[in-house]
C-alpha cells in the first residue's frame, strides 16, 4: 500500500498537484506538466486499474477506508486530511472527499486507435466536459472501443470529464485528430464505415440501418451539430427515430441510444 500521510496543512508543498482545481490557469499548469486529476472513490477505483501512474491520493479519512484494499499495490503517497483541508486546497468544497493525481500516458495516434478497434466513437467540436464525460461512459458500458476527437474538441483527461465518466474514459482508446475532417478518411483506410448522427429527416433510421463490421459514429456539439464537412465526408447519415414535434436529445442521450443501438447488430 502507498505511504498513508496525514496532513493538516493546505499549504502543504506536497499538495501542489491539487491547489486550486478549479482555476483555469491551474488546470493549464496541469496540462503542461502532463498530469490529470481523477475526483471521486468511483473514478480513483477506475484510475487505478488504468494503467496510468499514479502520482498521488489526497482523500479524507472517509474516502480512504471506502478506497481500502484497492489501495493494496499502490506505489504512490495517500494523504490523509480533514475535509476542510481539502477544500482549502482544491479551492472548492469537495463533498466527494477523494482527489488523485497521475501522469498522462501519450495519446495514440488515429491509425493505432483504428488497428485495434472496431467499434468507434468520433466527436467533432464538444467543449462541454460534463457530454464528453457522459458519452466516455456510454462507451465503455456499451461496447465502443474507442473515441477519436477532432482537433478542437476538449482534453479528454480534463477533471470534470474523468468524474462524469466515472473514470471510464480512461479505459478507452482516445485519438486527437492533427486534421479534420481528414481523419476520417484514416478510418475508412482501415474498414471503417462512418456513420454521421444527425436530427435530419432525410437521414436513415438508425434501427433500420444494417451494423457493418467496423463502424465509426461521427457526433457533434450541442446546437451546431456536425460541420458540413464532417456531413459530407460521412459514408452514412442516420438519426434517431423520435416523436414528431420533438427537436433532438442531448448528444450525451443521443450517443448512449446509438451504441446501444451498434451493440444489439442486424436490422430492426
Amino acid at each position: 500500500m502507498g505511504q498513508v500521510v496525514h496532513v493538516d496543512d493546505a499549504d502543504d508543498s506536497r499538495l501542489a498537484d491539487y491547489v486550486q482545481l478549479a482555476d483555469p490557469a491551474a488546470q493549464r499548469r496541469q496540462k503542461r506538466e502532463e498530469l490529470f486529476i481523477a475526483e471521486g472513490v468511483t473514478a480513483i477505483g477506475r484510475l487505478l486499474t488504468s494503467g496510468h501512474r499514479v502520482r498521488s491520493l489526497l482523500v479524507t479519512p472517509h474516502a480512504h477506508t471506502r478506497l481500502g484494499d484497492r489501495l493494496a499495490t499502490l506505489d504512490a503517497p495517500v494523504y490523509v486530511a480533514p475535509k476542510e483541508v481539502l477544500a482549502r486546497t482544491v479551492g472548492f468544497d469537495l463533498h466527494r472527499g477523494a482527489v488523485a493525481s497521475a501522469d498522462r500516458l501519450p495519446l495514440p495516434s488515429v491509425d493505432e486507435v483504428a488497428r485495434r478497434s472496431n467499434r468507434l466513437a468520433v466527436l467533432e467540436g464538444l467543449n462541454d466536459p460534463e457530454n464528453v464525460g457522459a458519452i466516455a461512459r456510454s462507451a465503455r458500458a456499451l461496447g465502443i472501443d474507442g473515441l477519436v476527437l477532432d482537433p478542437t474538441c476538449i482534453d479528454p483527461y480534463y477533471r470534470r470529464t474523468i468524474r462524469v465518466s466515472m473514470g471510464e474514459v480512461l479505459h478507452l482508446r482516445v485519438a486527437q485528430a492533427r486534421s479534420w475532417p481528414a481523419a476520417l478518411d484514416r478510418l475508412r483506410a482501415h474498414g471503417f464505415e462512418i456513420w454521421a448522427l444527425t436530427p435530419e429527416p432525410t437521414a436513415a433510421d438508425v434501427f433500420g440501418v444494417a451494423v457493418p463490421d467496423r463502424v465509426a459514429v461521427m457526433l457533434g456539439a450541442e446546437g451546431a451539430g456536425l460541420s458540413p464537412g464532417a456531413l459530407a465526408a460521412a459514408d452514412r447519415l442516420v438519426r434517431i427515430p423520435m416523436v414528431p414535434g420533438a427537436d433532438s436529445l442531448n448528444v450525451g442521450h443521443a450517443a448512449a441510444v446509438t451504441f446501444a443501438r451498434l451493440r444489439l447488430g442486424g436490422v430492426r
